[in-house]
């Protein structure tokens, strides 16, 4: 996509915005390539007549997707692809927790176990400490898509069953507005082969390839409170991720 190489003052769009896609053109051509140096911030300043925090708004937004980096004394330098550090995501799971399709939950089974030693090991309690066994199906237009099994620590104290049996508790936790007690995550995604049982609830062959993300949250003392797993058709899931600068939309920051 180009872009006009100088700030229109009377456009809707923010200057620091018009310089972010000014300076990312340059790079997807090539004028600045990986390694290289970008203008200093006084050279931008002078060279589209803006003003020094401009700058330092394009660049901020620059460092945040990972386009250049910084080093304190030198300048701003565009990055080279670093396929360590590639993140991975999903439109098709935004698509289907954030309300934008009709995706709905069907509860299969709620009930109180004993952990055994694997759910022990993974929650950081003792092997027959209770807790709550949830089972359910994701569906997107009436169509199972994922099959979620969660064990999460017994509090009578804490009404869990109630806040995570429906969807509510899964939109949020896909859509960044989730369960506020919660601290932080680990999400791994494997491989996985489907039981008969799980392949029957997903209306597949056992054959299907499947992603298997499993998932354990963490409370804000550090300590395990969910562990569990969703299993995933992978005819209905990709995972997709864009190395180096490319081709890019042009982007608006809402509510400025």
């Amino acid at each position: 996509m180009e872009y006009n190489s100088n700030i229109d003052r009377k456009s809707f769009k923010p200057a620091y915005i018009q310089l972010v896609n000014i300076l990312r053109s340059q790079i997807d051509s090539g004028k600045f390539r990986p390694g290289g140096r970008l203008p200093s911030e006084s050279q931008l300043c002078k060279s589209y007549n803006v003003s020094p925090m401009t700058v330092r708004r394009a660049i901020n937004i620059l460092l945040q997707e990972g386009v250049v980096s910084t080093t304190q004394g030198r300048g701003t330098f565009v990055k080279a692809i670093e396929l360590h550090s590639v993140k991975f995501g999903s439109r098709e799971l935004q698509d289907i927790f954030s309300g934008n399709i009709d995706t709905k939950v069907k509860l299969l089974e709620v009930k109180i176990i004993k952990a055994n030693a694997d759910i022990a090991l993974k929650l950081n309690i003792k092997p027959d400490t209770r807790v709550i066994l949830i089972r359910r199906l994701i569906m997107k237009d009436m169509e199972p898509v994922f099959y979620h099994q969660e064990y999460l620590i017994y509090n009578p104290t804490h009404p869990t069953v109630e806040s995570e049996m429906g969807v509510t508790a899964l939109y949020g936790l896909f859509t960044g507005r989730g369960e506020a007690s919660l601290k932080r995550g680990e999400i791994s995604i494997k491989p996985a082969i489907l039981s008969e049982t799980e392949a029957h609830l997903l209306l597949v062959d056992t054959s299907l390839p499947s992603f298997r993300l499993e998932h354990i949250f963490f409370d804000f003392d550090n300590r395990p409170i969910s562990w569990g797993y969703f299993l995933c058709r992978s005819d209905k899931i990709s995972f997709n991720t864009r190395v180096g600068s490319g081709e890019t939309s042009d982007i608006i920051l809402e509510n400025q």
